[in-house]
Order: structure tokens, then sequence, then C-alpha cells
């Protein structure tokens, strides 16, 4: 697994699973701004290409305690990244302030090991060359390029507005990092400024999306020592920047392989001392 590269910003997502109602309304923003071409057989579920996958979670009981959740399921940044530790030629890594994994296409010769490595299954390889129907090519989000076919591609976290919001700071002659009042470096990006497509389309509220470092970021906030929040395989010890949030027990433990005598939690507070903390931590200083 590759070394972690700590940065000041780290871009990250919190998912209340109790407000999810599994709409796909995220879905279907993800595809119509990352320009995601219809696959021409949609039942074949091997080949299909959805960034951002919805799934059905349940506990399993028989009516009446009977319960579903729903699991909104993006890449989940990981600042252990499985994939950028497998790929051959450099073509998925995590260098920018933001600890966003990047997908650099051009360098992509397809050979998939970066999916084998992803314990998310959050890579799609591209089985077909990109075909608008009806004339929709002409209304793609003009700062994500097309990618062709045999690349493998995934959620980015909407580099693109990414790249917006910092270019409209130099634009106005502002900073693009600035100190907080914690007296950590944070972006100068207000936390509205940046949203990636599917919070920005939830209908429910159910994604924030923000600076996970940045105490005054709503999603530091969600995340910070909250008992109901979780990451996915956490016991990896990938350290994502996805948490998922639940006050139902049987959803948190669906978040990893536990065995039945097992209670839920923070593990790396145990097996990473210190590792769970957010390095801007007031408590700290």
């Amino acid at each position: 697994m590759s070394a972690v590269k700590e940065f000041n910003v780290k871009w990250g997502m919190a998912i209340d699973l109790d407000k999810c109602t599994g709409c796909g309304a995220c879905m279907v923003a993800c595809q119509a701004e990352n320009n995601l071409a219809p696959v021409p057989d949609a039942s074949n579920k091997l080949r299909v290409m959805n960034w951002l996958v919805v799934y059905e979670l349940s506990n399993g009981k028989a009516f009446p305690e009977h319960d579903v959740a729903y699991l909104p399921r993006p890449c989940q940044q990981c600042a252990k990244q499985p994939c950028a530790t497998v790929c051959p030629v450099i073509a998925t890594e995590r260098n920018e302030e933001g600890g966003i994994v990047s997908q650099i296409y051009p360098r992509c010769i397809g050979c998939r090991y970066c999916m084998a490595a992803c314990p998310y299954n959050a890579r799609y390889f591209n089985w077909h060359d990109p075909v608008w129907p009806g004339g929709l090519d002409k209304v793609l989000t003009p700062d994500v390029s097309a990618r062709p076919r045999g690349v493998v591609e995934k959620c980015t976290f909407c580099h693109h507005r990414y790249m917006k919001a910092k270019d409209t700071l130099r634009a106005n002659g502002e900073p693009i990092m600035v100190t907080g009042r914690d007296g950590h470096r944070h972006s100068n990006i207000p936390e509205d400024g940046y949203v990636t497509s599917c919070a920005e389309a939830c209908p429910n509220g159910a994604i924030v999306f923000g600076d996970l470092n940045n105490p005054e970021h709503r999603v530091y906030q969600l995340t910070h020592k909250n008992p109901n929040a979780f990451r996915l395989l956490e016991r990896l010890g990938t350290d994502t920047a996805v948490y998922y949030l639940s006050s139902r027990e049987w959803v948190r433990r669906q978040g990893d392989n536990y065995l039945a005598h097992e209670k839920t939690g923070h593990p790396e507070a145990v097996l990473f001392p210190g590792h769970h903390e957010s390095p801007n931590d007031p408590a700290k200083k």
C-alpha cells in the first residue's frame, strides 16, 4: 500500500444513511456532470459504467422488524490507496493538495490492476467508445474530457469544479490558501464554492461535502468524534475520505466484516493510535 501524503486540505464527504432514500438522483447527476455515455446494454452489470452506485442494505429480518438502508458509494479517495500501488504506469496517484486520487486517462493502458486492488469496487473499465444518442453530445460538460474505450474510470470528486473554484480565486486576486482561526492552513475556497454534483443534487441533503481538516466546515463537524460515523472496510487501514452516518447499529455493522461478538466503532483508535483523528485537531495544539 502506498505511503501516506499529508495535506493541509482533505476533501471528503459525510453521507447520512438515515436520510438517504435510494432515489438515485446522485447517480444521475454524476453521470450527467462527468459525461458518462449510456452503455449499449445496461442489463449487463459486468460492463456498466457508474462512478457512483447506490446499494440497498437489509437487516435480514422478517416483517415487522424488516428494515432497509441505502448506501451511495463513490470513490473513497483513500489516503493509503491500493490502486496507486499496483498501477505500472502511474496513471493514478494522490499528489495534489486536497487529497483527491487522480485518474490520468492518457497514461492508462487498461491493464485493470487498479480494479483488482480496489476493495470498494469503485473503478470501472470502459468497454465501449462513448456514443451519445439524440444529439446529447451537444450538452456535455465542457470541462470534463470524454474518455476513450480501453481505459479505467472512477469518481474524481468532480475535480473540474475544484479547478474552477481555484481559478475564480485567482481571477479575483485572492490567495488559494489562508491561515484559519485555528492557526492551520486551509483552502480559501468558500464551503459552498466547491461542491460535488452528487451532493448538490441530493434532495434530502444526505451528502455533505467539504474539508475534513477544517473545523469550520460542516463535514468536519459531522464526522469528528461522532459515534454514528464509520467508514467502509475501515480496518483495512486505507484511511478513506468518505464517512457514513447512521444511528442504526445494524447499518454500521455492514460497513465492515465484523464478527458476531465485535462492537462497531473506530478501529484505528486501537489498531493505529492517532490515525483516526484529524491532523488539524485543535485539541492537539
